[in-house]
């Protein structure tokens, strides 16, 4: 049984009530049958029940009956809804009329819902803008307590086996943020470790990269990642976790031995933390492309619940699997 069937079986036995606020989306709707029939997650889909049923009846999907159907301009909790946001968002001026307004909007309603409890996770993406998928998020759902950035982290699946754990490594962040401060890197550090335990299963060895390794250079940016990895193991004493890092003494035991000796991580790293976003996201994709690597992802992290983006070049399986994986963030926060 590879991951992603882990990951499907994991949710299975724990289902989870995902929202998905692009019901008219096709690709979207196919893997909401999908995730119905095999009994993955529990869906909410949003949108007017008469046009939600026909649209399955006029693509010949048969199990979308099992959804919960929620209209967003009819739903008994809308008024619910905006006195939350607007308590919510009183230092910024939010009135009730605005706030009703924006729970037009599906994914605002869909935010919503899982600061109300009445949702677990939410994917969307695949007919929206990131900007557009995470803006409520930020406004209402907010950061973990002690996180203060949202990331995104990459499941990479390599030919060899012989890195990471068994072939798996984790990297982040590769989608998000540009240049976090020593602060957020070890936030995004911590995020990491809490992803890599709720998806991937195994307990992380985080590698803080760099250009230098303890100390082989000396310039600000190596202080960066140096101070980032002192703050890490204060907000968190148990992360097994080492830096500054080269890449390759983090991987390769041989080297990880000679540049860094008395390292629990050095050469045995199965999560690599980027000093920034362009490092990151050149790295998983030279590793994609150039290794023949497996790449899933990005898996947002940091958010109080799990809210995932897809790409709008998404497929019908993409969308399936991240419902699955954000089943498996839900977990994992309880």
């Amino acid at each position: 049984m590879n991951l992603i069937e882990q990951i499907k079986e994991k949710a299975k036995r724990n289902r989870q009530r995902i929202v998905l606020p692009e019901s008219y989306e096709e690709r979207t709707f196919r893997a909401a049958d999908i995730i119905l029939k095999d009994g993955i997650a529990d869906i909410i889909l949003l949108g007017k029940k008469e046009d939600i049923e026909g649209h399955a009846r006029k693509l010949g999907l048969k199990n979308i009956g099992k959804a919960t159907l929620v209209d967003p301009l009819t739903s008994e909790k809308r008024e619910a809804y905006a006195n939350m946001m607007t308590e919510l968002r009183k230092s910024k001026g939010l009135t009730k009329d605005e706030a009703l307004e924006l729970l037009q909007n599906p994914l605002y309603f869909a935010t919503v819902m899982i600061k109300y409890g009445d949702a677990d996770g939410e994917v969307a993406g695949a007919d929206n803008a990131t900007g557009d998928v995470l803006r409520p998020a930020f406004q209402y759902v907010k950061t973990l307590p002690g996180i203060t950035v949202v990331s995104g982290a990459f499941l990479m699946f390599l030919k060899d086996r012989e890195y990471g754990e068994n072939g798996l490594m984790v990297f982040a962040d590769c989608a998000v943020h540009p240049n976090p401060t020593d602060k957020e890197l070890a936030e995004i550090a911590v995020a990491t470790a809490k992803t890599t335990r709720a998806i991937a299963g195994f307990e992380p060895r985080l590698a803080m990269l760099s250009f230098s390794t303890k100390g082989s250079a000396s310039h600000e940016l190596v202080d960066k990642v140096v101070s980032a990895t002192r703050i890490a193991k204060e907000m968190d004493p148990s992360l097994k976790i080492d830096g500054e890092l080269q890449a390759d003494a983090a991987i390769v035991e041989s080297i990880g031995l000679k540049k860094a000796p008395g390292s629990e991580i050095a050469g045995k790293a199965n999560v690599l933390i980027f000093p920034n976003l362009e490092c990151g996201n050149i790295a998983y994709k030279l590793v994609q492309r150039l290794g023949h690597a497996e790449a899933i992802g990005p898996v947002l992290q940091g958010m109080a619940a799990p809210i995932n983006d897809l790409s709008r070049g998404c497929s019908v399986g993409d969308i399936v699997d991240l419902i699955a994986i954000t089943a498996n963030q839900a977990i994992g926060s309880k």
